[in-house]
C-alpha cells in the first residue's frame, strides 16, 4: 500500500515547524518516511534540517551532543528523543564504512544524494509534500532495491550496504536492481574491514525477517564468503543420505522458513548443521554419513558466534540448542524426564521447535515418522509438567544441607550423590520424598563409599 498522505507524529511536526519558524528547512527522511509511505509503522523518526547544530541547539530547551561532527543532535521532547541532522555532503570514505569528514551544506538534495538506497532517499513535511527525487515510490510500487547513482560508488563508500541491501529485500520482500546486485561481487570484500558487531546487527535483522532464506542471495553475490565463510561450505555439502533432499546449505535455509522469527531460534537453525562438512564420511554404496555432526557444530558456533561479538547468553543459549538439536529421546515418561534434565528446563520447548523446523527441511518421505515421534516427546513433557514431576536439582526433595545434617562430609563427593539421587527420582518420580532419599543415601552411598564423617542421628 502506498501512502502519499503521511501521517507525521507531532513530536516530530513541533520540530519540523519549530525549525522552520526560526527560518529553516527541515524534514523527515529515510527510513521512517519509507515505512510512512508504505502504510507501516516506523520504529523511530529521523529530521533533516538546513540548520546548523547550534542553530538546532538554541531553538529547543534540551538537546543531546550525539555526533556534532556529523551534525546530528538529539531533541528531547518529554521522554522522547528525535535525531536532528544537518544537510552534509560526505567526504572522503577512508574505511569502506565512515567518511573522513563531513561539510554541511544548505541543499535538501545534496543531502539525498549520498543516502544509500531510493527508497531510503525521500524526505517529507506538510509544507512541501514528500520530496521523491531518485524515484523511491516508483522503486517500492515496483519491489526493488536499487542504489541512489552508481552502486559502485554508494558500496566504495560503505560497504556494509551491500549487506543492508540483502536485508532489505529480505525485510520488504523486494528484489535487487540489476547494476545494484551486479555491484556487489566486485566490491564485497570490501566488508572484511566492518566490524564485527555491524555484520553481526545486519545478519540478524536478515535471519528475523520475513525472507530469511534471501540469505542465499549473499551466498550468490558472494557476502557470506567474506562475512560467513561456513555457510559456504554448507551450500557446497551435499547429502545424498535417504533423510535428506537438499545440500546442507539448501536444507538450512528451508528449515529457517519453518521456524518463527526469533533470534534465538533463527541462529540456532542457521547453525544447526553447521558441523556437518567437517564430519562427512561416505560409504561404500556412496551413502553419507555425518557423525557426531552436532558436537562438531556446537564448537563452530561458538567460534562464530564469539567472532561476530554476540552476548554470552545468546552464544550459550544457541550452541546449546545446536548440540542437542538432533536429540530423539526413547518415547518414555523417564526417557523424556532425563531429556528434559539433559537440555534443561528453560531449554527445551526451544529444542523441540527447533527439531520440528530441522525434519520439516527433510526429505518429505521420512518426515512423518520422525514428526509423530517429535509430538509424542512434547505430549510426554507437557504431561510432566502438568504433573510437577522432578527434573533438576532444584526439585529434588533433599538438599546439600540436609546430606550434611546426616552426617556426610562436605566435598565434591556431596554433589556427585545428589546427582544419583536425582537419577533415582528420574526414574521414579513417587522417589522424591525427603525420608527416602535421605535414608538410600545413608545406606547407598554414605557406608559404602565413606562419605559419613559421624553416624547418622537416629
Amino acid at each position: 500500500m502506498i501512502r502519499m498522505q503521511i501521517q507525521i507524529p507531532e513530536k516530530v511536526n513541533t520540530i519540523i515547524r519549530t525549525l522552520a519558524a526560526a527560518g529553516h528547512e527541515a524534514y523527515a527522511v529515510g527510513g521512517c518516511v519509507r515505512d510512512a509511505v508504505l502504510g507501516r509503522q516506523p520504529a523511530d523518526w529521523d529530521i533533516t534540517t538546513s540548520a546548523l547544530p547550534a542553530e538546532v541547539k538554541a531553538l529547543f530547551g534540551r538537546t543531546i551532543d550525539t555526533g556534532l561532527q556529523h551534525g546530528t543532535v538529539t531533541v528531547m521532547l518529554g521522554q522522547e528523543g528525535f535525531e536532528v541532522t544537518t544537510y552534509r555532503v560526505d567526504g572522503e570514505y577512508e574505511d569502506c564504512r565512515h567518511p573522513k569528514e563531513v561539510h554541511f551544506t544548505g541543499n535538501l538534495l545534496e543531502d539525498l544524494k549520498r543516502r544509500d538506497f531510493t527508497i531510503n532517499a525521500m524526505a517529507y513535511n506538510e509544507t512541501a509534500g514528500l520530496v521523491d527525487a531518485f524515484d523511491g515510490v516508483g522503486d517500492l510500487r515496483r519491489g526493488i532495491i536499487r542504489c541512489v547513482g552508481r552502486a559502485e560508488e554508494r558500496f566504495t563508500e560503505d560497504a556494509l550496504r551491500m549487506l543492508r541491501a540483502i536485508r532489505f529485500s529480505a525485510q520488504l520482500g523486494f528484489t535487487l536492481e540489476e547494476s545494484t546486485r551486479s555491484a556487489i561481487p566486485k566490491l564485497c570484500g570490501n566488508l572484511k574491514r566492518v566490524s564485527a558487531e555491524r555484520i553481526q546487527a545486519e545478519l540478524v535483522k536478515l535471519l528475523t525477517s520475513s525472507n530469511p532464506e534471501r540469505l542465499r542471495e549473499a551466498w550468490e553475490t558472494g557476502i557470506t564468503q567474506v562475512v560467513l565463510p561456513e555457510f559456504d561450505a554448507c551450500m557446497a555439502c551435499g547429502q545424498n543420505n535417504p533423510h535428506h533432499v537438499y545440500s546442507v546449505g539448501e536444507h538450512t535455509l528451508h528449515a529457517l522458513r519453518q521456524i518463527e522469527a526469533d533470534k534465538v531460534l533463527r541462529l540456532a537453525v542457521l547453525f544447526h548443521d553447521f558441523g556437518k562438512p567437517e564430519v562427512k564420511t561416505t560409504d561404500e554404496a556412496g551413502v553419507d554419513h555425518f557423525k557426531r555432526h552436532q558436537e562438531a557444530g556446537e564448537k563452530l558456533a561458538e567460534k562464530i558466534l564469539r567472532r561476530l561479538k554476540f552476548d554470552n547468553e545468546t552464544i550459550r543459549t544457541v550452541t546449546k540448542l545446536v548440540w542437542c538439536h538432533d536429540y530423539r529421546p526413547a518415547l518414555t515418561p523417564a526417557r523424556v524426564r532425563r531429556a528434559v534434565n539433559r537440555i534443561g528446563e528453560d531449554l527445551f520447548p526451544l529444542y523441540l521447535k527447533v527439531q520440528r523446523a530441522d525434519i520439516l527441511a527433510q526429505n518429505p518421505k521420512t518426515q512423518e515418522p520422525k514428526l509423530e515421534a517429535l509430538r509424542k516427546v512434547g505430549a510426554l513433557y507437557e504431561k510432566i509438567l502438568k504433573e510437577k514431576d522432578c527434573i533438576t536439582l532444584k526439585q529434588l526433595a533433599v538438599s546439600g544441607r540436609d546430606l550434611l545434617e546426616a552426617g556426610f562430609a562436605p566435598g565434591p563427593r556431596l554433589g556427585a550423590v545428589l546427582q544419583e539421587l536425582l537419577d533415582l527420582v528420574l526414574e521414579e518420580p513417587g522417589r522424591n520424598q525427603k525420608e527416602w532419599l535421605l535414608q538410600e543415601a545413608v545406606q547407598k552411598y554414605g557406608e559404602s563409599d565413606g562419605c559419613l564423617r559421624k553416624a547418622p542421628d537416629q
